[in-house]
């Protein structure tokens, strides 16, 4: 197997009428972190059970994990981890009794040895004898995690994993994905947190079921061609609300103490800030990624 755990060629997936999924190509190198965004119905989750096997696309070609898509699915399923968003673990089992279903299903050797190797790895030590029902949304997340690493894959599926999950608890959960990226486990994740998405050495933007735009956060901030303006002062919420209807003011929205506009148009966005008097503090800064990812749904909302 070279280089690429992924690489897949002009994946197609319809259901009836609907096309899900259309023309994608899709590259992701050992070791990666590759963020799939894009709004609900873009097609991630279709694309990304495709890849691990578990829906055969109508048409298209490529490898995962270096074995065909086609024609070796169940190979690829033994080696990918996949998790979903919703935790699909037994609650009335502990997370030792879990972890152990799981070792042995992939009949793995020595499998109550690696099962505490894992409880130990991802700090679940003084929970081992908990029912997995009982634990909170973070602890039943690094509990889902451990179950999909624990045969030791080659690829890791992660779909929208820290939904509804506390800012504390999605840290520690990519703090550990990092640690196992540096181990060499490629990392294709699903998300809508922005900070989550920054955290990924690659995003891949899907909109109806095509790739609209990938590359890093920089690059892909930086080729929005999105200008954003700050303001600061009394009256940000107010300003917010009369900006929004302004001509060329894709967006605006308070964060903090501060008011961001956003738009392609730098002329019309200018106006609207002259438009609203000296009563607040402008100045032109960066886009945020957010930002981008707004005026992309934007977009995509107006196509339809």
């Amino acid at each position: 197997m070279n280089d690429l755990v992924i690489d897949v060629r002009d994946l197609s997936r319809s259901f009836g009428d609907l096309k899900v999924v259309e023309g994608l190509s899709l590259q992701v190198a050992r070791g990666e972190i590759c963020g799939f965004l894009g709004a609900n119905g873009s097609g991630k989750t279709t694309t990304i059970r495709m890849l691990c096997g578990l829906l055969a696309p109508d048409g298209g070609s490529g490898t995962c994990i270096g074995y065909d898509i086609l024609r070796q699915a169940h190979d690829i399923r033994r080696q990918v981890g996949y998790m979903t968003q919703r935790f699909s673990l037994y609650d009335d089992l502990t997370v030792f009794e879990n972890l152990d279903f799981v070792a042995a299903v992939f009949e793995m050797p020595n499998r109550r040895a690696a099962v505490a190797e894992m409880i130990e790895r991802m700090g679940l030590g003084d929970r081992r004898d908990q029912l997995a029902g009982q634990l909170s949304g973070g602890w039943k997340q690094r509990l889902a995690l451990s179950a999909c690493v624990l045969h030791g894959p080659k690829l890791l599926l992660l779909d929208e994993p820290t939904a509804g999950v506390d800012v504390k608890a999605r840290r520690e959960f990519w703090d550990l994905i990092h640690d196992m990226a540096v181990d060499g486990l490629t990392t294709l994740v699903s998300t809508h947190y922005m900070d989550e998405a920054e955290r990924c050495s690659r995003i891949v933007y899907l909109a109806q079921g095509r790739i609209v735009v990938q590359g890093g956060a920089a690059a892909v901030i930086g080729g929005s061609g999105l200008v954003t303006f700050e303001a600061t002062g009394e009256g940000i919420d107010a300003a917010a609300r009369r900006l929004r209807g302004a001509p060329g003011v894709e967006a605006a929205g308070v964060f903090g103490r501060a008011l961001h506009i956003a738009g392609m148009d730098r002329t019309a966005l200018q106006a609207a800030v002259r438009a609203e008097g000296d009563g607040l503090e402008w100045r032109e800064v960066e886009p945020r990624l957010e930002d981008v990812f707004i005026h992309m749904l934007s977009v995509e909302e107006a196509r339809r």
